[in-house]
């Protein structure tokens, strides 16, 4: 006889369920997160880069224990993981004292572990990052102000680099008269790529890396023939080591008097060149190829727009300004390319217009009392012919 079992009723706790990565330095965290984790930082105005870096990441929400977006400007990390489907839950209190790997849920503008409630926030939705932009974009001006002051600094500090190109080194490309292509690993690298395909193989620009720009060209196919690298920068944010050695020059950009780190090139088998400037290896890379005498430099990942400034929440942003002024209208956004350059013409283009040109002309002449007879001599001709091959 069959015993009747028990059957037990599993109540599943509402809300988003992960594991909690916790980490208030952003880029140490971004290493570490794994498909459905939830990444618990500490980062005012999120940046798209980030944002973008944890949507790769394919995290499940983000707690963050400062404000996603603070009003000073309408940063774009926040709409990225919104319309990714990813939850943010900000100004969270207590979030960084939740232990590393620790299972949490959220539901509700609160974390839990287990039952218990461990940290409260402020849920971000889109029509509520939208709503905060939109409030952003009136308090730029403040920003700025603080662009101006520190475009200032910037021109007192590098006026020699920026209007006399000195303290560049001398490469070992041939830069003189040619286009040069500066690639940064920027949030649209990989289209902007395969958008000038066309150029770049027609062309033949130097192509010019910035640290995991250098890798984005080898993943498309290509070589650079230059990497700039931020001796400054995180180590997750520099190229590959097989990519600098097959490089032909790489370059690294170093605060005035620090040190080379020549042991980290040298178990590379890489010789670098010293640039020390406090431009940014970016911006480096742009004074480097105008001062050599590009005809024209392409910029793929780069940031074009006021609000792309702003986002990137560092002391370089006059930088970017200054050099932007400096270059000039030599420089053209990777994503305007396609549009003003049609491709070279080729021969089989001018066999074409030649032989519409000959068809254009028999027929004018066909028409002509001269051409009639000639048409009638020509008919005759291969008539006579035929026969004669008939029989």
């Amino acid at each position: 006889m069959k015993m009747p079992s028990r059957t037990r009723n599993v109540t599943v706790a509402p809300g988003l369920a992960g594991t909690a990565r916790v980490e208030r330095r952003t880029q140490t965290l971004l290493s570490r997160l794994r498909p459905g984790d939830i990444a618990v930082l500490d980062h005012l105005d999120l940046d798209r880069a980030t944002a973008q870096a944890l949507v790769d990441a394919e995290v499940a929400a983000v707690v963050n224990a400062s404000a996603c977006i603070s009003g000073r400007y309408p940063n774009l990390g926040p709409e990225v993981l919104t319309n990714a489907g990813v939850l943010i839950l900000d100004r969270t209190d207590a979030a960084l004292q939740i232990a590393d790997g620790t299972r949490v849920r959220i539901h509700e503008d609160i974390v839990f572990v287990g039952e218990v409630p461990v940290a409260h926030g402020r849920a971000l939705d889109g029509d509520g990052v939208r709503r905060q932009l939109e409030q952003a974009r009136e308090n730029m001006v403040v920003q700025l102000e603080t662009l101006t002051h520190n475009s200032t600094e910037f021109l007192r500090r590098e006026q020699d680099l920026l209007l006399h190109g000195r303290g560049l080194p001398g490469v070992g490309v041939s830069i003189e008269g040619r286009p040069v292509v500066v690639v940064v690993d920027g949030a649209d690298v990989a289209a902007e790529l395969r958008a000038i395909r066309r150029f770049v193989a027609e062309q033949r620009p130097v192509l010019v890396g910035v640290d995991r720009g250098a890798d984005a060209l080898v993943a498309a196919g290509l070589t650079p023939d230059v990497v700039v690298v931020d001796a400054h920068g995180e180590d997750r944010s520099r190229a590959k080591g097989s990519v600098l050695k097959s490089a032909r020059e790489v370059v690294v950009r170093l605060e005035r008097g620090a040190p080379m780190p020549v042991e980290t090139f040298e178990r590379m088998g890489v010789r670098p060149l010293r640039l020390e400037t406090s431009a940014t290896a970016e911006d480096a890379a742009l004074l480097l190829a105008h001062a050599h005498g590009a005809s024209v430099i392409v910029g793929v990942g780069l940031h074009a727009t006021i609000t792309d400034f702003l986002d990137r929440q560092r002391a370089g942003l006059a930088s970017t300004y200054l050099t932007r002024l400096t270059v000039g209208d030599l420089l053209v956004d990777a994503s305007a390319v396609p549009t003003l350059y049609s491709g070279r013409v080729r021969p089989r283009h001018v066999f074409l217009v030649l032989l519409l040109g000959l068809l254009a002309l028999a027929v004018a002449v066909s028409v002509t009392p001269v051409g009639q007879d000639w048409a009638d001599t020509a008919m005759t001709w291969v008539g006579d012919r035929w026969r004669e091959a008939t029989g």
